[in-house]
């Protein structure tokens, strides 16, 4: 970052005209669009060719980003001591899209403005969460970077350069922006906010546990208590997640928000087993906003665990044609191979093959997708890519998501004896996950503790018994084997 204010913007900002910052409508949803294009693609061939097809498309795409994405400044303005005509608040008003041309026209009339870039910055770091386009994180990098030109050290920026990093799953460096903020504004809920979750993300649960707790004492609201909420999940109480996050829907008034407490609890039911709930909690989600994301994802989950394999397979593919994530990618593979028609099984293949596509975006635009890799790979890939990747991520950072892809990683090459160590890690803080008890069976029992194995994936089956499509099925049946 720059520690001086200049006159005149970079060169590469002079070349061109605000007319190019209008990606929310045209550029993004074009990125969105070329990866739907790979995915007919991938209907036309074979994984091995569409994953090469998928680095070229990445390459393309960044590019592309940039070009599209750059706000250019010509230099004639005064530097605003203020964002005091485009609040942060435009951000929560339930149009990201339209809030982000508001402040690119802002921005087009006072190109000093150093909040608004800060604004801006966050604002790409949202929309490539919800629209699950990374290439918005080299717009969000750029607008960041400007605001600090602009005004070094100013907290919006920092706070944005956290959530950047966290997006981008580099969470030393969201840490250590966000204990800047808080050096400067020990009471800023942005900051705080990002420092329980970069703390959460590199497994540090003791330390996350006491910054959300400073952080309800300082700045209680939404929020804080949906982290809070989620580091007593970890912990094991479900109870208390569940009054908390109830609480922060209670407070909830903009469509965003009311979407966002909603899907969590949704995510919450699922997670034990209370289908019913769970759809209850999507479809108030919904109601604020019927293209949210987690809860169009969250909502076909629900359905596939409840028995309606023809809605969740539906509402799955919906998800998918829009937004082309590992996760949304690897569940529709799957209920194409739990139903078993003609050509579900090439359809399958076609999904887990395109997680390459998204995964080479990703890091194409500056992410590590390692834990995505080492997730899907492992079931559906390579299995030598996901050990790979499984012992990157685990050399980042010790979570409970890394300890069991590193885990399962370690079973699917054969190496149950090394795996069994990381699977109980990453059943050892209460957490109640179907997924991490069923993968610590299946490597129980092959290591010939059949007791063990047999007691876990019961509690397993028991506590989410529609866990996964195929996951939930092959514990049934080594359930049952281990049994007799």
């Amino acid at each position: 970052m720059s520690g001086s204010t200049t006159d005149s913007a970079p060169e590469d900002e002079q070349s061109g005209s605000p007319e190019t910052v209008e990606p929310s409508a045209q550029a993004g949803d074009e990125k969105v669009a070329a990866v739907r294009r790979v995915s007919e693609a991938g209907r036309r061939w074979r994984a091995a060719q569409l994953a090469g097809c998928a680095a070229l498309l990445a390459v393309a795409l960044t590019g592309g980003s940039i070009a599209f994405g750059a706000l250019r400044d010509g230099g004639t303005a005064t530097v605003a001591s203020s964002s005091a005509a485009v609040s942060p608040g435009l951000m929560a008003s339930g149009d990201l899209d339209a809030g982000i041309r508001a402040i690119q026209a802002h921005l087009r009339d006072q190109p000093k403005d150093f909040g608004s870039w800060a604004t801006l910055g966050l604002a790409y770091v949202e929309q490539a969460r919800t629209k699950g386009d990374p290439s918005r994180y080299p717009q969000a990098e750029q607008a960041l970077k400007r605001s600090l030109e602009l005004a070094p050290d100013n907290e919006q920026a920092l706070s944005g350069r956290a959530a950047l990093a966290a997006a981008r799953h580099e969470f030393k460096s969201a840490l250590s922006y966000a204990d800047r903020v808080l050096k400067e504004n020990p009471y800023s809920e942005r900051a705080l906010s990002s420092r329980i979750d970069a703390l959460v993300e590199l497994g540090r649960y003791a330390e996350a546990s006491k910054a959300a707790d400073l952080a309800d004492e300082r700045r209680p609201g939404i929020p804080v208590f949906t982290r809070y909420a989620y580091v007593h999940e970890l912990r094991g109480d479900a109870r208390t997640a569940r009054t908390v996050l109830e609480r922060a829907l209670s407070t909830a008034t903009t469509p965003g928000d009311i979407a966002y407490v909603a899907s969590a609890l949704g995510q919450l039911a699922w997670n034990q087993g209370d289908y019913d709930t769970a759809l209850t909690d999507y479809a108030r989600a919904l109601a604020a906003d019927d293209a949210y994301l987690p809860a169009l994802e969250g909502r076909a989950r629900a359905q596939a665990a409840s028995g309606d394999r023809a809605a969740a397979i539906k509402g799955m593919e919906a998800v998918v044609a829009r937004y082309p994530l590992p996760g949304p990618l690897v569940a529709l593979g799957e209920l194409y191979e739990d139903r078993g028609a003609d050509g579900d099984k090439a359809k399958a293949q076609d999904q887990y093959a395109l997680v390459d596509a998204w995964t080479a975006l990703a890091r194409a635009n500056g992410v590590n997708a390692d834990l995505d890799t080492a997730l899907a790979a492992a079931d559906h890939g390579d299995k030598a890519a996901a050990l790979r990747a499984a012992r990157a991520e685990w050399a980042r950072r010790h979570t409970v998501h890394t300890a069991d892809a590193l885990a399962w990683a370690l079973h699917v090459n054969g190496r149950d004896r090394e795996a069994l160590p990381y699977a109980r890690q990453a059943t050892a803080t209460g957490y109640r996950n179907a997924s991490f008890l069923y993968h610590r069976g299946i490597i129980e029992l092959a290591t010939g503790d059949r007791k063990e194995g047999r007691s876990h994936l019961g509690s397993a089956l028991k506590l989410n018994p529609g866990f996964s499509p195929l996951g939930a099925r092959e514990a049934r049946k080594a359930l049952k084997e281990a049994s007799e």
